[in-house]
Order: C-alpha cells, then sequence, then structure tokens
C-alpha cells in the first residue's frame, strides 16, 4: 500500500503557497523616486550656502527641462483621486502611479444616468454622468428601465466584480465597458 504523505505533498504546498501571497503583497515597496527628485533632495545636504543655493539651480533647471520633454510628471494628491475614480472599474496592474494602499483604494462610486439602452437578454448598458458605461453581466430584471438623471451607486464585490443600485433598489451586477 503506498505511504499517503506524497498525495498529501502537493496540496499542502499549494496552500502555504496561497498564504504566502497576502504577506508578500503588503510588504511591497513604493516605487523610486525619479532621479531629478532624488538630486533635488540631496541639494538640503550642502553646506555652503553659494553651493547649495547652485545646486538647487542646477537640479531645478534639469526637473524642469524633464517636465517640459514630459519624461517626468507631477500630481498632487486630489489629481490621483479623480484618476482613480476615472478608473474605476476597470482592472490595471498595480504600477504605483496612483498611490497606494487601502486608503487610496476607491471601493464605490455615485453618479446619474445619462442614457441606458438594451444590451440584450433583458440586460442594460448605461452611460454615466462621468463618461462611464457599464453592462449588466447577470439576469437578474430590473424593475423599472433606468432614465436620465437617476442617480446610481456602483460598489466593489468580490473577485473584481460589481453591484450596480439604481436609486437604493436592489443591486445588479455589472461590469465597466469603458
Amino acid at each position: 500500500m503506498p505511504h499517503p504523505l506524497p498525495r498529501l505533498a502537493a496540496p499542502f504546498a499549494a496552500i502555504v503557497a496561497v498564504m504566502a501571497v497576502p504577506a508578500t503583497a503588503k510588504d511591497k515597496e513604493p516605487p523610486p523616486r525619479p532621479a531629478e527628485i532624488e538630486a533635488l533632495y540631496a541639494c538640503r545636504d550642502i553646506a555652503d550656502p553659494t553651493e547649495r543655493l547652485a545646486c538647487f539651480d542646477r537640479t531645478v533647471g534639469a526637473l524642469s527641462s524633464a517636465d517640459e520633454a514630459r519624461e517626468i510628471s507631477f500630481a498632487d494628491k486630489e489629481t490621483v483621486k479623480k484618476t482613480r475614480r476615472g478608473l474605476f472599474g476597470f482592472s490595471l496592474p498595480d504600477l504605483g502611479l496612483f498611490g497606494g494602499g487601502d486608503a487610496d483604494k476607491i471601493d464605490h462610486i455615485e453618479t446619474t444616468v445619462v442614457s441606458a439602452s438594451d444590451a440584450g437578454y433583458g440586460r442594460y448598458r448605461i452611460e454615466m454622468a462621468d463618461g462611464s458605461v457599464w453592462v449588466q453581466t447577470d439576469n437578474d430584471i430590473m424593475p423599472l428601465r433606468p432614465r436620465p438623471g437617476q442617480k446610481i451607486e456602483i460598489k466593489s464585490a468580490a473577485l473584481g466584480t460589481y453591484f450596480l443600485s439604481l436609486e437604493g433598489r436592489p443591486s445588479i451586477r455589472v461590469r465597466r465597458e469603458q
């Protein structure tokens, strides 16, 4: 009779690997700062005021040139928040471009309906005031057709799915089309 240990080794290894993923995802370091920014920060450490000013002038000039050449870009917190909101519903890789961490994560949006059309099989395709377009993916029947001006809330759900609620009515499952 074969020993049961080899049959248990593969499932056990898979469970350990899955459990290790969240631990490594949390420890992810932020992306490195651009060299132009590091050079600017390094100027602060120069003791001689004349040399420090010359360093600031030189590095700000390089930073300005990189900005004009579109080799580097800047965004304040409000711009990042607006960009994240505009991308809500799309599956994008985490490149560290739009902030990070759960504190910055957007888990729902509120907007209004601009138009709704039939997407086939009793489903709807709904265009929102923010320019996004969402398509119903489940077979749940909405009691009323969405009308322009109605309030919509879209919440993220498990495994990259989303729920849309029209003026507080029961939710339907949707995906972002554009």
